[in-house]
């Protein structure tokens, strides 16, 4: 009796994120992981939110500074009705999406245009801004890197990109340390701070007097409200995710809302309570929030801890984009409106060409701002708020067309976030257009206008290629009409493994080399004589010495003459990529041309070598 075949064994997947999403729920996000992996953009922006409506005030003299708290307020309350609009959006789009799905469904091509390129904005400087002001944090503590702000945020990006292009994976149980410690310690600086009757220390280079250079108006107040809303930012994240939570998503994703909606809120207006009890003013080299933390502290370890705790969860707010921006490129190129390889992921697997994008563009625009966040805010405030206001106007459309139960309830909240949040943003484009926020009168009709020019081409090649439609019935090339052409440089075992793979395919085979240096070609000659491989070798004139101008010569003469030429090209490739660039590049180069000046069929044979 014969032994009984064992069954096959199945493979363990490799990718442990892989693994995770096979095994169903379990490894999805709860409400308290979700708070932490997706709010940490938010929660973070309080580290530059308050600062950036003292920066606007303290334009109007020292007194005005006691606005903070009013204005906090005003912030507050509209952050209430983004939370209460994106619970809708989270009911009405559970698959996710944000403001792109929204814009896409409910308002049409244009609308979802403009969300893309405002969502790329936003992504982009969620990482610049986020890196910046984790520098400025950093170096409020050790005073002597206040110098070195941008090599610091460079080198944080470094880092940040290498770890989502190898695929390190987050875990809302990694996060949760990070965001519970930084929630604790600001918390911990409001109620303490506002125990002191004075600042237990003053940190910061001396400023020089505030001489008022405007009044205290409305547009002043406007101008500082806009600028403080940069603290919204990262509201809609939960929604966007929602199928990353545990089911009932939709419930889960709407209690993670209203949480950060609390949380954020409470914070907002504690820190702006303590600027305005202890009155707070720009320093020199120190952030608002490390002034803070040393009055409410001292100067010991505990400040210390705060601003450590800061640097790292806006560091991690930047990883956030990782994640984020990638995923919407891909969505984008799915709707064929960014090229077709930001779709593609690697074996980790990540989208690699989005991480790499993101990462170059972050760079060059922290370059261009020396790393310093207050010149980065209104631009990053400006395209949050084009986002919320396209996702909002699209849930009145919604509403407007279900006319469900309390449909126009639900509309009047969103139209009124609509307007508030539109507004905002026509304030601080207009205060802030000379300081910067012109670049997105460039930046957004650019990227709307590059997103249509590509969705537009790849409309015209489906047609082209009638994509969809059943072809007519090819017709088999004629026995004796197929041409196997192999070139060849030298005598090596790569000859032979292509010559092999030669006699596996159809057709006549023919070796071809070109006389580039007569010597060579001559023993090469003598050698396959001596050889006789039962294949023909033909000599090429290579009068220019240019072997891609010969082979294409002769490729085309015999697809001319009738022949259906393959050509197969041997390379060799080293196991370790490192040893790649030692190698001649001639295959690649020869493959590009091939393809686009002949007709042929282009195959490549690997000679892997170690």
């Amino acid at each position: 009796m014969g032994d009984t075949p064992e069954p096959s064994k199945v493979l363990p997947i490799v990718d442990r994120r892989v693994r995770r999403l096979t095994r169903g729920d379990k490894f999805r996000l709860t409400a308290v992981g979700g708070l932490a992996a997706l709010s940490l953009d938010a929660l973070s922006s309080v580290a530059y939110g308050p600062e950036a409506i003292v920066l606007v005030l303290v334009t109007a003299g020292a007194s005005a500074i006691s606005l903070t708290l009013p204005i906090a307020a005003a912030i507050t309350a509209l952050l209430l009705v983004l939370v209460l609009s994106y619970r809708q959006v989270i009911a009405v789009h559970p698959d996710g999406g944000g403001a792109y799905a929204v814009a896409k469904r409910q308002l049409g091509r244009g609308a979802a245009l403009l969300a893309a390129a405002s969502l790329v904005v936003d992504y982009v400087l969620t990482v610049a801004v986020s890196l910046s002001a984790g520098a400025a944090s950093l170096a409020s503590a050790f005073p002597a890197l206040a110098g070195d702000l941008l090599p610091l945020t460079l080198v944080g990006l470094a880092v940040l990109t290498a770890v989502n292009l190898i695929g390190v994976a987050e875990s809302a149980k990694v996060l949760m340390g990070p965001a519970a410690l930084f929630v604790g310690l600001v918390v911990a600086v409001i109620v303490v701070g506002l125990t002191r009757p004075r600042p237990v220390a003053v940190i910061g280079g001396e400023h020089t007097p505030f001489d008022p250079v405007v009044a205290i108006g409305i547009i002043l107040v406007l101008k500082a409200f806009a600028a403080g809303c940069s603290a919204l930012t990262g509201v809609e994240a939960i929604a966007n995710a929602v199928p990353a939570f545990r089911e009932p998503r939709a419930r889960r994703a709407q209690h993670t809302e209203v949480a950060l909606g609390l949380l954020l809120g409470a914070l907002l207006l504690g820190l702006s309570w303590l600027i305005r009890a202890h009155g707070v003013l720009p320093r020199a080299d120190v952030t608002i929030l490390a002034q803070l933390s040393a009055a409410a502290f001292g100067t010991g370890w505990l400040f210390y801890l705060t601003n450590l705790a800061v640097t790292a969860v806006l560091v991690l707010a930047a990883n956030t984009s990782f994640g984020g921006l990638p995923v919407l490129l891909s969505l984008l190129a799915k709707d064929r409106r960014v090229p077709s390889l930001f779709a593609l992921r690697s074996e980790r697997p990540v989208f690699r060409y989005g991480v790499t994008a993101l990462a170059v563009v972050a760079a060059l625009v922290l370059i261009a701002v020396d790393a310093e966040t207050h010149r980065l805010l209104p631009v990053y405030a400006v395209g949050v708020f084009i986002g919320f206001t396209l996702c909002q106007t699209g849930l009145v459309r919604h509403w407007w067309r279900d006319r469900g139960p309390r449909w126009v309830a639900r509309a009047a909240l969103n139209g009124f976030g609509a307007a508030l949040t539109a507004v905002a943003a026509l304030v601080l484009l207009i205060e802030k257009f000379t300081e910067g926020a012109w670049l997105l009168v460039i930046i957004v009709p650019a990227l709307i206008l590059m997103f249509a020019h590509v969705e537009d081409y790849y409309g015209r090649i489906a047609s082209e290629l009638r994509l969809g439609h059943t072809p007519p019935r090819p017709e088999a090339t004629p026995v004796g009409r197929e041409l196997v052409v192999v070139p060849v440089v030298a005598m090596s075992e790569v000859t032979y493994r292509a010559l092999t793979a030669a006699l596996r395919m159809h057709g006549d085979i023919v070796a071809v080399a070109a006389a580039i240096d007569p010597a060579s070609i001559k023993r090469l000659s003598a050698r396959w004589k001596d050889w006789d491989p039962g294949i023909p070798l033909v000599v090429l004139p290579c009068p220019h010495r240019s072997l891609i101008a010969t082979l294409v010569g002769y490729v085309r003469k015999q697809t001319a003459e009738g022949y259906a030429v393959t050509v197969l090209l041997a390379h060799v490739e080293p196991r370790r990529w490192w040893h790649r660039p030692l190698h001649n590049p001639r295959g690649p180069v020869l493959t590009a041309a091939l393809r686009a000046r002949t007709e042929a069929v282009v195959a490549t044979l690997a000679i892997r070598v170690d």
